[in-house]
């Protein structure tokens, strides 16, 4: 396996996300966020751009944020990606643990969660198996954002052995609406 260098932004750069950008939007071609979004968000504290480079490229990236309330603190994974010619190399499964690591050292978090597009073609189960495999499970609730077409679903990876989830997901869906949310909420100026 090629080894990642891993860092974690908790401030936005214009120069290094130049660099980041092409992944992004090659892996994320509709429903991404304008970058203006994702600016404010690292800029607000909300969110976390997460990057890793090999050979001096950068080949993963990430953009994680916190939601819910204690004690049932989790950490959202609103973007993963690995760029395309470095899939089936386990270094989205090391980027994902190195999130893990820093997320559980930098906070009293409780679970990991993610949101998928639900379906049943080949590319959706190929997304879900993925997450399966770090560890996550697929919540029943389809939810249905009136601004995209596609319904999502809510995965999870608990941190905690006595975190659950007592309903299919509904509640997991709860702080990642508040995510998005605060998210597109409008930055104040003094």
């Amino acid at each position: 396996m090629m080894k990642l260098d891993f860092a974690t932004l908790e401030d936005w750069d214009e120069e290094l996300w130049s660099r980041v950008e092409p992944l992004y939007l090659t892996a994320f071609p509709s429903g991404a966020k304008p970058v203006s979004i994702l600016r404010s968000m690292v800029e607000r504290k909300l969110a976390c751009l997460h990057i890793g480079r090999s050979g001096g490229e950068y080949i993963a990236m990430a953009i994680t944020g916190l939601g819910g309330k204690d004690p049932e603190q989790v950490l959202i994974i609103d973007y993963m990606a690995v760029r395309e010619d470095h899939r089936g190399q386990g270094l989205g499964t090391l980027f994902l643990r190195q999130i893990r690591e820093w997320a559980v050292h930098s906070f009293q978090l409780k679970a990991l969660v993610i949101e998928v597009e639900a379906g049943n073609s080949p590319v959706h189960w190929e997304r879900v198996h993925f997450w399966e495999r770090c560890g996550f499970m697929l919540t029943a609730y389809i939810h249905q954002y009136i601004w995209v077409p596609e319904p999502y679903q809510a995965m999870l990876l608990p941190l905690e052995p006595d975190f659950m989830v007592k309903d299919e997901g509904q509640s997991l869906f709860k702080a990642i609406n508040n995510f998005h949310k605060v998210s597109f909420r409008p930055q104040k100026h003094p």
